[in-house]
């Protein structure tokens, strides 16, 4: 099993503009593999590592603004450090946004383009996890999105509820990546994916033909002809397993 959660994708009305500021907000490093596209990642960083998940943004026409399944929340070391990164954040840009998303483990903000996200409250399980503790997935049926997640990336299960799941790289390193549920059609997944890359990269062909064995079907999304493969996972969630052109 080779596979790597690799990186968070956005779409973005403008993707540099958008890239500056998680940059700054991660102190990351900002690179671009073309027009249209900034990649985020931490300086010196060689991916795939399970160290880190960099993040991608990439320009579309219409991103729409919609309450998406995936997103961000961000680690802090004290209740002053999450309330001077709270200060930073809305000077780089950041607006207050509607709990609904965690607000009783932090502060609910929304980027320059609207994407919500949490700075959390300072906590122990995520001392050690980067600047990013945790992507989050909100789904109908975390137990369900670990059966085929937990496969996939054969990540380590650290907790399991009907409510929420929460795993991360069997080597102890990097965020967290959460399964949590969330009522029927109250989120849509449109505007923020996850990216996966097998280890090494011509891998790709075995890993894919695995997670379609585990239950995710092909997806067109318009992609046309990419180095990379769009599945949707078993509740429907886009994901891509990256290649190399």
């Amino acid at each position: 099993m080779t596979l790597q959660l690799v990186q968070v994708n956005f779409k973005a009305g403008d993707d540099s503009a958008l890239g500056r500021f998680w940059a700054q907000a991660l102190d990351w490093g900002v690179s671009s593999e073309g027009p249209g596209v900034t990649n985020l990642e931490p300086v010196g960083f060689d991916w795939p590592d399970p160290s880190a998940v960099c993040v991608d943004l990439v320009r579309v026409p219409d991103p729409q603004t919609v309450k998406c399944r995936v997103h961000l929340e961000l680690a802090t070391a004290s209740d002053a450090h999450r309330a001077d990164m709270v200060e930073r954040l809305q000077e780089l840009g950041a607006t207050p946004a509607e709990g609904g998303r965690g607000d009783a483990r932090g502060t609910v903000l929304a980027d320059p383009e609207g994407n919500v996200f949490t700075v959390l409250e300072p906590r122990d399980l995520y001392r050690d996890t980067g600047p990013i503790a945790a992507v989050v997935v909100e789904c109908a049926d975390p137990r369900a999105m670990v059966g085929f997640w937990g496969e996939a990336l054969d990540w380590t299960v650290h907790e399991l509820s009907d409510d929420r799941a929460l795993l991360r790289s069997v080597k102890g390193v990097g965020p967290y990546l959460e399964f949590r549920r969330v009522p029927d059609g109250e989120a849509v997944w449109t505007r923020v994916h996850l990216d996966v890359m097998s280890d090494p990269v011509e891998d790709q062909a075995r890993e894919t033909a695995r997670l379609e064995g585990l239950g995710a079907v092909r997806a067109d999304v318009g992609q046309g002809d990419v180095p990379w493969v769009v599945l949707a996972d078993p509740e429907g969630n886009e994901f891509c397993v990256l290649g190399r052109g």
